[in-house]
């Protein structure tokens, strides 16, 4: 085992004991062996300029926490934000695993306007890894619950092909396209440890500079939950 392996894991056994700790249940399953069960919770969501937003996330080992009930906490604090995509880094889990549902952003669009994409898009990611990106780069506006009221278009390839488990351990592979693979890019920069406007030029940079350490200092106005940075 590395160096860089054991910092990885510490780094992320000790945001989980953070994140968690006065939530969890832990049972005994038998002499030596823990699991973990997160009992349900709305997270509050991780601001830019929390050191785990830029670690590279660890693949979650099988049966070593509850997913399921992970996933359902997600989900509820996905739209507790109003948000259609969160990673587990943006709750403080440094975790290779995200959610996903892109299904409101059809609802205030005319049958003829939707994007086909994300019809029954809803989906849970774990271990994700991103086989190919292809297509013709395209521009859309983007957000992100870990920098909110800054908004900005973002260029990403067309189709996406990935390689994920599902909350059963079940693997897949699959290739999206249009606004679903866009979201998918977004959360798995999440867990790469890459934001969305790592993607934005040099004066969109420094025009959002002071935007971004108002954020980091905790100088915002959410409806929703936030971690406050010490």
């Amino acid at each position: 085992m590395d160096s860089d392996f054991q910092e990885q894991r510490f780094f992320i056994n000790f945001a989980q004991y953070l994140a968690v700790l006065k939530t969890i249940a832990i049972l005994l399953t038998s002499k030596s062996d823990f699991k973990i069960v997160i009992i349900q919770m709305i997270y509050p969501i991780v601001p830019y300029g929390d050191p785990i937003l830029r670690k590279v996330a660890v693949d979650i080992e099988k049966d070593s926490m509850d997913v399921k009930q992970l996933a359902e906490d997600m989900f509820d604090t996905m739209y507790t934000a109003s948000g259609v995509g969160l990673a587990a880094p943006q709750i403080g889990l440094g975790i290779r695993m995200f959610v996903v549902d892109g299904r409101p952003m059809n609802e205030d669009e005319e049958p003829k306007d939707q994007d086909s994409s994300l019809i029954d898009f809803k989906k849970v990611f774990i271990n994700a890894q991103i086989l190919e990106e292809n297509g013709e780069e395209w521009g859309f506006e983007e957000g992100c619950l870990s920098i909110p009221g800054i908004r900005a278009d973002v260029f990403r390839p067309e189709y996406v092909k990935i390689k994920y488990v599902d909350t059963d351990w079940n693997e897949h592979v699959e290739v999206y396209e249009g606004l679903a693979a866009r979201i998918i890019q977004h959360e798995y920069d999440h867990i790469d440890g890459i934001l969305f406007t790592d993607h934005l030029n040099a004066v969109k940079k420094r025009m959002l500079k002071n935007k971004l350490a108002d954020i980091s200092k905790g100088k915002v106005s959410v409806d929703y939950k936030m971690k406050l940075l010490k």
